[in-house]
């Protein structure tokens, strides 16, 4: 199999959410979402997967790696981020944001955000809340993000849209592992080889 990397698989993810986004029509756009969020916030939250990697690597870098790898970053960081209040209203902000033509509005976010990408080094670090990460770690939250929400914005406008496969792999691959290092590798692994189904409201996230 070719390897891909994670940048490639970022781009990927980005642009069959902005492919999605073009199927959804004017009447879809207030259907129900994901939780509290009506179709145009849901897929304002997902943009932010973009918007999120082009305003930290428009702000300086910090001293050094403290977060080193993406499992970490679900395991021991993004709870202390996770406001669901402030992330809600993210959502709705960023579903304003979208305006009237949400494909367009996306697709030139994207441009920008890859043209940013394009020019870092390899070992480039961004920040977190002051704590650094690598931009490579970085962008495979980031294809969680958006292949996720995507299929949540799929489910509600009742599209066959099916995210890349590649991305897919990567982002089964990155939840399994956070599971692992969470120490819920064995519940995960037991319903994986259909022995015991998941309990209620298992998430690694």
């Amino acid at each position: 199999m070719v390897s891909v990397t994670t940048t490639e698989l970022f781009s990927r993810s980005a642009d069959a959410f902005v492919s999605l986004l073009g199927e959804v029509t004017d009447d879809q756009w207030s259907l129900p979402g994901l939780g509290v969020w009506d179709v145009r916030s849901l897929a304002g939250h997902t943009a932010r997967a973009i918007l999120t990697v082009e305003s930290y690597l428009g702000q300086d870098e910090p001293g050094g790696v403290t977060i080193p790898s993406a499992e970490d970053y679900y395991k021991s960081v993004l709870e202390q981020f996770t406001d669901h209040a402030s992330i809600e209203r993210r959502g709705v902000e960023a579903g304003e944001w979208l305006g009237a033509d949400p494909v367009a509005t996306v697709r030139e976010a994207l441009q920008r955000t890859r043209a940013l990408i394009a020019r870092q080094p390899a070992d480039r670090v961004v920040s977190i809340g002051g704590m650094g990460i690598l931009l490579s770690e970085y962008l495979r939250t980031r294809v969680v993000e958006l292949v996720v929400h995507s299929i949540d914005l799929a489910r509600a406008i009742d599209s066959d849209f099916t995210p890349p496969a590649d991305a897919v792999m990567g982002t089964v691959a990155l939840l399994s592992s956070t599971a692992v290092n969470k120490g819920q590798g064995t519940p995960l692994l037991l319903a994986l080889t259909g022995r015991e189904p998941l309990p209620a409201g298992f998430t690694v996230v």
